[in-house]
């Protein structure tokens, strides 16, 4: 089999696309990347590189989620096209929405990571304002048009259905992340820190708890991850100590470092850091959300992540007590060892072959 598949290089979609394809590899499916928005860096390239069958293609295109980006959206769109037909690929796997209403001639999956208007209700309620129309227009006709539709949680998929109207297939996958990633691994002896990572300046990250918890907390409050937001305004911070973006290696190394791996997200549909702290043997500190509790029932500690006070004192209970601190790490990293990548492509898999031989039954009755 082989699959067209689309990603940025972005964030979280890079690491996942990676993750899948690495897991695909091993089961004989040849892919092809293509990639949209900021091209992947050299040691990005490098990564796909490593993974057999892997043939990357790499594009400037505007995402859909950006500003005005339709016109570069549709000549993306004709380009994936060419490109399907060109390797002559048997389905399509999109992480993103508008370009499944193509006129693929094969089944399409659409895997939904995020999107604009589940952020925005999430963070503000409600739906964003009119600017963001043609954004959800094109997104519901995406998904209308899917052959299948993917989440990582079931939470997120009733928050898809939610907020668009269609009807195709759906099904959920967790996410996954390997073990071996840059020699992620549960380290006995933690320092006493306090770890998180994502953009400071982002509201659904929700890091300025952490920054007014670290005030009343013992132990110091690491965060990595952009302070400078794409329009230029820096999210600014008193308590805690802002180390700025790191890549893959320095994050594995805070990971392995830290006792407690703080989440205060208000958006989340999955959380591939969190999986990567549970790997580390970092005990968890979570918001409550649906899409978190889904995952991480029983594994971690929720709090209310609105409120200063609730969240610090569910802090507060880890830092003083190391017994329940490594009870709720041990629970953390056997729950992550239960979300692995060969399960996930496993399913992938499975989907992949069962749109495929619907799609030949539907073109030999024709």
């Amino acid at each position: 089999m082989k699959l067209l598949m689309t990603a940025d290089a972005v964030g979280g979609v890079w690491v996942y696309a990676l993750e899948l394809c690495r897991a695909l590899s091993v089961r004989g499916v040849d892919i092809v990347l293509a990639t949209m928005g900021p091209p992947p860096d050299a040691e990005q390239r490098r990564c796909a590189a490593r993974i057999p069958g892997l043939t990357l293609y790499c594009s400037t295109y505007r995402l859909e989620w950006m500003d005005e980006p339709w016109d570069e959206v549709e000549r993306a769109g004709r380009w994936l096209l060419r490109l399907a037909e060109q390797e002559t690929v048997d389905v399509i796997h999109l992480n993103g929405y508008s370009h499944a209403a193509l006129e693929w001639r094969q089944p399409v999956v659409v895997a939904a990571h995020s999107c604009v208007c589940s952020w925005w209700s999430a963070v503000h309620g409600g739906m964003p304002p009119a600017r963001w129309d043609c954004y959800r227009c094109q997104v519901e006709r995406g998904l209308a048009h899917a052959a299948a539709v993917v989440a990582p949680t079931h939470a997120f998929m009733r928050q898809l259905a939610h907020i668009y109207s269609f009807s195709s297939p759906r099904c959920v996958i967790p996410n996954a992340r390997s073990v071996a990633m840059d020699g992620v691994r549960a380290q006995a002896e933690k320092d006493p820190l306090v770890f998180a990572c994502g953009r400071l300046w982002d509201e659904a990250k929700n890091l300025h708890v952490l920054d007014a918890v670290a005030q009343n907390i013992e132990w110091p409050v690491v965060v990595a991850g952009d302070v400078r937001s794409p329009d230029g305004r820096e999210a600014l911070s008193t308590a805690i100590q802002c180390i700025g973006r790191c890549n893959e290696r320095e994050i594995v190394q805070w990971l392995q470092r830290a006792a407690i791996f703080a989440h205060p997200a208000r958006y989340e549909p999955f959380g591939l850091a969190v999986l990567e702290a549970a790997h580390a043997g970092c005990a968890l500190v979570l918001s409550d959300i649906d899409t978190l509790r889904e995952t991480w029932d029983g594994a971690a500690l929720f709090a209310d992540a609105t409120s200063v006070e609730a969240f610090g004192e569910t802090l507060r209970q880890l830092i003083g007590d190391a017994g329940t601190r490594s009870v709720w790490a041990m629970r953390a990293h056997q729950r992550a060892a239960q979300l692995t990548p060969a399960h996930m492509g496993e399913m992938y898999q499975a989907l992949y072959r069962g749109l495929f031989r619907q799609s030949a039954t539907a073109r030999s009755c024709v």
